[in-house]
C-alpha cells in the first residue's frame, strides 16, 4: 500500500493586479478559478496541510506588483483565510531566493499542489523547479488562470497558453488535476500521478 502524501498547499499570487489591475486573468475566468483556490485552502486548513501564501512584490515604481500598492496587495478573500507562511518573492519561482525549500524541507513535505497565477509563469516556473528538487507536485488547473500575449514571437490566447502549458506540465513535471479530483484525493488520503511524455505523445499520434 502507498505511502499516504505529505502535503502543502502553495498558493500563488493571488493579488489584485490579476482582478482589477493591469494583468487582468482571462482565462480559466477569476469568477471560477478563485472560488476554487478558496475551496483548495479551506480544504488544506480543515485537513492540517499547511498552507502557503506566495506574494510578488516588485520596487515601487515598478509598473505592476509595486511595492506598497493596491495592485501588489494580495486578494481580500486570500488574506483573511488562515495560512502558515507567507512568502514573498520578485521572480517566478517560489522556491527562488527564498526560505520555502527550507520551510517545506523541515515538515517532511514531499508534495507540492500548486494553485493561483499565472498557469504559464510563476506556477509553471515553480513546478519545474520542485519537480527537478525532488518533489512531488499536483497543479490545479481549475484553480489557476492565464493572459494573452503579442509580441515578436507571434500571439497566443489565454485560454491556448492554460491549455499547452497544463498539457505539457502533466506530461511528468505535474499530476495536474481538476480542483474536486484534488479534494477527493486530500480526503482519501492518495497520491496523484502525472503522465508522461511517450503515453502523451503516443496516444497524440495514435489519435491522428
Amino acid at each position: 500500500m502507498s505511502q499516504s502524501p505529505k502535503r502543502a498547499l502553495i498558493v500563488i499570487d493571488v493579488q489584485n493586479e490579476y482582478f482589477t489591475g493591469q494583468l487582468r486573468i482571462e482565462y480559466p475566468d477569476v469568477r471560477s478559478s478563485l472560488p476554487n483556490i478558496l475551496r483548495a485552502m479551506d480544504a488544506a486548513t480543515a485537513a492540517g496541510i499547511p498552507v502557503v501564501v506566495v506574494q510578488h512584490l516588485l520596487p515601487a515604481a515598478a509598473p505592476v506588483f509595486a511595492r506598497g500598492s493596491e495592485g501588489a496587495a494580495l486578494h481580500p478573500e486570500v488574506a483573511t483565510r488562515p495560512h502558515d507562511l507567507l512568502v514573498e518573492k520578485n521572480i517566478a519561482s517560489a522556491l527562488t531566493g527564498t526560505p520555502l525549500a527550507a520551510w517545506l524541507k523541515e515538515r517532511g513535505v514531499d508534495t507540492l499542489a500548486v494553485a493561483g497565477y499565472m498557469t504559464h509563469n510563476c506556477d509553471d516556473s515553480t513546478v519545474r523547479q520542485a519537480y527537478h528538487e525532488g518533489w512531488k507536485v499536483e497543479l490545479l488547473h481549475d484553480a489557476t488562470g492565464a493572459l494573452p500575449y503579442a509580441n515578436a514571437a507571434g500571439t497566443a490566447s489565454a485560454e491556448e497558453i492554460h491549455r499547452v502549458f497544463t498539457v505539457v506540465m502533466h506530461t511528468g513535471f505535474a499530476a495536474v488535476v481538476g480542483t474536486d479530483d484534488w479534494l477527493a484525493a486530500v480526503q482519501r488520503g492518495e497520491a496523484l500521478a502525472p503522465d508522461n511524455v511517450f503515453l502523451s505523445h503516443r496516444r497524440a499520434v495514435d489519435g491522428r
